[in-house]
C-alpha cells in the first residue's frame, strides 16, 4: 500500500530502478501503466520530468520534484510502520550518499546498527566528499556525507568531525624520491596515486606545501584500501586516512615521508529538513560512529 499518489510513486520508482520495466516489476504493474502515470504527472505539471534513456534520469524539473518526494517517502514509510505493521512486508530502501574513505572506515557500523535495531535497508551511493552533495541536490538520496558545511536549501547539516589524511609511501620510494623532503622539486617528479579525476585531496596537499600547481606522473586507482597496498608496493605516494594505514605502517611496508604535514578534511551529514524518526536515528548513529574515527 502507498500513501503517496500513484503517479509520484511511479515517478520515484522509475528513477530509483533506472527503467520503466524495473519500476513496473517493483510496483507489480505493467510498464505501460508506469508510462501512463509518468505521462499524466508530466501533463499535470506541464513539464518533462524523466529523460527516457538507459538508465532513466530526471530532468531539472524532475530533480526539483524528486527532492520533494524523497522526504515524503520517508514519512510515508514511518506512517505505514506505525499503522499497518504487515509481517513480511519489504522495507523501502533508504538512499544515502557517502565518500569512499568514510565507507571503508567508520560508516558501515552505523548502518549495521540501524539495520539490526530497526530493520532499515539502505541504498548506498558512493562519490567524492566534494560531490556527494550533488546527489542530495538532485533528489537521488535523502542524506549525504559531504565536505560542504553550508546546508542546501531545505536541508540540515550536522558536523561529524575531520578525517585526517597522511602522505604515505613505501620505504624505498620515500628514500628514492623524498630523501631531501617533500618539496616542490620532489613532488613534481614523484609518481602520485589519485582515486579518480574528481579527487582533489592530493592536489590540495601539494598546493598547501608548494603554493604551486605541479604536474607529476599520476596513477588513477579508485580504491581506498587499494591506495595503501599500491603505496606499499612502490607504485607511488598518496594521501590515506590515518585509520587505514596503521597495520601497513606497523609492518614497515609504508612510511610517512613528512610526519609534520597532513590534511584534515571536515565532514558533515546533510539531510532533508523534515521531522522524521528515520532521519533522526540515522543522524545520531552516524555521529556516534564518526566520533570513534574522526577528529
Amino acid at each position: 500500500m502507498d500513501l503517496l499518489h500513484p503517479q509520484l510513486t511511479a515517478f520515484a520508482a522509475v528513477l530509483e530502478e533506472g527503467s520503466f520495466e524495473a519500476a513496473a516489476r517493483r510496483l507489480s504493474i505493467t510498464p505501460s501503466a508506469v508510462s501512463q502515470r509518468i505521462r499524466a504527472l508530466e501533463d499535470r505539471l506541464g513539464q518533462v520530468l524523466v529523460l527516457r534513456q538507459s538508465p532513466c534520469r530526471p530532468t531539472p524539473a524532475g530533480e526539483r520534484l524528486l527532492r520533494r518526494v524523497r522526504p515524503m517517502q520517508a514519512l510515508e514509510a514511518e506512517a505505514l510502520a506505525d499503522f499497518m505493521a504487515v509481517p513480511g512486508a519489504p522495507p523501502h530502501a533508504v538512499p544515502v550518499a557517502v565518500n569512499e574513505d568514510s565507507l571503508q572506515t567508520w560508516f558501515l557500523p552505523a548502518l549495521a546498527a540501524l539495520h539490526r535495531d530497526h530493520g532499515y535497508i539502505f541504498d548506498v551511493r558512493v562519490d567524492d566528499q566534494d560531490h556527494t552533495l550533488a546527489l542530495l541536490r538532485d533528489g537521488s538520496v535523502l542524506g549525504a556525507v559531504t565536505g560542504q558545511a553550508r546546508p542546501l536549501q531545505g536541508c540540515n547539516a550536522l558536523p561529524l568531525g575531520a578525517m585526517r589524511y597522511h602522505p604515505i609511501a613505501s620505504p624505498d620510494f620515500a628514500a628514492r624520491h623524498f630523501r631531501g623532503g617533500m618539496d616542490a622539486e620532489a613532488l613534481a617528479r614523484a609518481p602520485l596515486i589519485v582515486f579518480n579525476r574528481k579527487d582533489e585531496l592530493q592536489w590540495r596537499f601539494i598546493r598547501r606545501i608548494t603554493r604551486a600547481r605541479l604536474a607529476p606522473p599520476v596513477h588513477y586507482l579508485p580504491s581506498s584500501t587499494g591506495f595503501v597496498e599500491a603505496a606499499a608496493l612502490g607504485l607511488g605516494w598518496c594521501l590515506a586516512p590515518e585509520s587505514l594505514i596503521g597495520p601497513a605502517r606497523a609492518a614497515g611496508r609504508i612510511v610517512i615521508p613528512d610526519p609534520k604535514r597532513w590534511l584534515d578534511v571536515p565532514l558533515y551529514w546533510q539531510h532533508a529538513a523534515v521531522r522524521s524518526q528515520l532521519l533522526e536515528r540515522l543522524g545520531r548513529a552516524l555521529r556516534r560512529a564518526a566520533a570513534g574515527h574522526l577528529r
